[in-house]
């Protein structure tokens, strides 16, 4: 796709306030594929006056109208998947069956979710002498991550739209083409003007004005923790909603009882997706100790098998950082049986498939978010002590749980401190609430609460 030189507000592209751009790289060869515009204060007020304007007439919009939109919007993404997922291939580096089957396909099946939740939902309901209803939260501004670079915006501008709000986006830097992309299937779709609106720029410059800006209800934040908690600080300070997805340090629990080779080979398959740049993979895998020392050479098998299968990190500062945790891993006494810090290519920025043994739970790989292809196995004793180490971070995104039989696992992930936990390799769900406990977050994406994000209440009395 062409690039543009404009933001996507009111309707149609019009001119950035500023001249200075944000080069896009190609992580694959480093090479600079496009410049978007570097949006300003001026870029994010003009944005958020356009859908401030727009909101009363979409908020009073027909539920079954608005459904019909997202259903359009939905329809043009399978039209444009290939090019979607080309799009994502380029400025991601995902390869391009990932991109195909998840960056481009996921995003279909959420939007097609909310087509259907926006015309069904139950926007007034009667309860006792009271008429409850439920009316769109407002202006949104949604600041979204590079890692899955659609999918994240549709999670949050396709609930919205369904809720009957406006959104400004604000998307991640790195990955900009894709919401350039997303503009245009609004436009397509025929979605209002105004309605949606797509400031490109950096975080600290038009993510912080469009998280400040007094036009604005929500903000819709997913990223790191620490982004997290400075834009969580912002929106109190103005007693203004937030839905914060943030970090994660997942737990791949293995009880005694489960099949050990799948369940290695599906745990180790979920870190090296998106070469582990999702926040909920399950990064350390927890097995006991009577079947380590198996799960050790089954975890480095499996993890060899991927080393020209996934592709690079997204920059050169993610890059380094991964690089820098595998150093550290091995620095506080981890046992490297697969992979390792050195650069498996001279160009581009890859990093190899890296599999830890001998990881204990207060190491720094064992705690912190590393966001890249690294499995640490860690041993533990007994139930108790695989709880209390799978709940023994700041974290609680999500997890899986392996047993011979579901209800077994089931007893286990209930007593885990997370929101979301796949059952013996369970299916992803396009309907199922998708957030964190702890300092993995503030509410839910996906399916009914992720609607429910974008709604307040309102009682009229009789």
């Amino acid at each position: 796709m062409k690039a543009h030189d404009g933001m996507y507000i009111d309707g149609a592209w019009r001119p950035a306030a500023g001249r200075d751009t944000i080069a896009v790289v190609n992580p694959v060869d480093e090479q600079v594929i496009a410049q978007v515009p570097a949006g300003t204060a001026e870029d994010v007020d003009a944005a958020v006056r356009a859908a401030r304007a727009a909101l009363p007439g979409w908020a009073a919009t027909a539920p079954a109208e608005r459904a019909a939109r997202i259903a359009a919007l939905r329809d043009v993404l399978v039209a444009r998947k290939d090019e979607i997922a080309a799009t994502v291939t380029a400025e991601l580096g995902a390869p391009l069956p990932f991109s195909q089957l998840v960056h481009a396909g996921v995003p279909v099946l959420v939007a097609g979710s909310y087509a259907e939740l926006a015309a069904s939902y139950a926007f007034e309901e009667k309860v006792g002498n009271s008429t409850v209803y439920a009316e769109p939260v407002g202006v949104v501004g949604a600041i979204t991550p590079w890692n899955y670079p659609l999918h994240q915006i549709v999670a949050k501008v396709a609930p919205a739209l369904a809720a009957g709000c406006t959104v400004v986006l604000k998307p991640a830097e790195d990955t900009p083409l894709t919401a350039q992309l997303f503009a245009e299937a609004v436009d397509e779709a025929g979605v209002p003007a105004g309605v949606f609106n797509l400031v490109t720029g950096l975080g600290p410059v038009a993510g912080q004005a469009l998280a400040e800006h007094d036009g604005v209800d929500l903000v819709s934040f997913t990223g790191s923790t620490a982004v997290g908690r400075r834009i969580g600080a912002t929106a109190g300070a103005a007693v203004k909603r937030v839905a914060l997805e943030l970090g994660g340090k997942s737990a791949n629990v293995i009880l005694p009882s489960a099949d050990l080779a799948k369940a290695v080979g599906v745990g180790v398959a979920n870190v090296m997706g998106n070469s582990g740049q999702t926040c909920s993979a399950w990064t350390r895998m927890l097995v006991h100790t009577s079947r380590y020392d198996e799960a050790v050479a089954l975890a480095a098998e499996a993890a060899a098998k991927y080393g020209d299968r996934i592709g690079p990190l997204v920059n050169a500062k993610q890059h380094a950082r991964v690089r820098g945790y595998i150093e550290k891993g091995v620095a506080e006494g981890a046992r490297l049986v697969a992979g390792g810090a050195e650069a498996p290519r001279e160009q581009g920025y890859f990093v190899s498939p890296t599999v830890f043994a001998d990881v204990t739970p207060e190491m720094t790989i064992a705690q912190e978010e590393i966001f890249g292809p690294v499995v640490s196995l860690i041993r533990y004793e007994d139930e108790d002590d695989a709880l209390r180490i799978a709940n023994g971070t700041v974290y609680g995104l999500a997890g899986a749980v392996w047993a011979g039989d579901d209800a077994e696992a089931v007893a286990f992930a209930r007593r885990m401190d997370t929101g979301q936990v796949d059952i013996n390799g369970g299916r992803f769900n396009p309907l199922a609430p998708f957030g964190g406990y702890k300092q993995s977050g503030v509410g839910r994406e996906l399916g009914s609460h992720g609607l429910a994000e974008y709604l307040q209440t309102k009682s009229l009395q009789f």
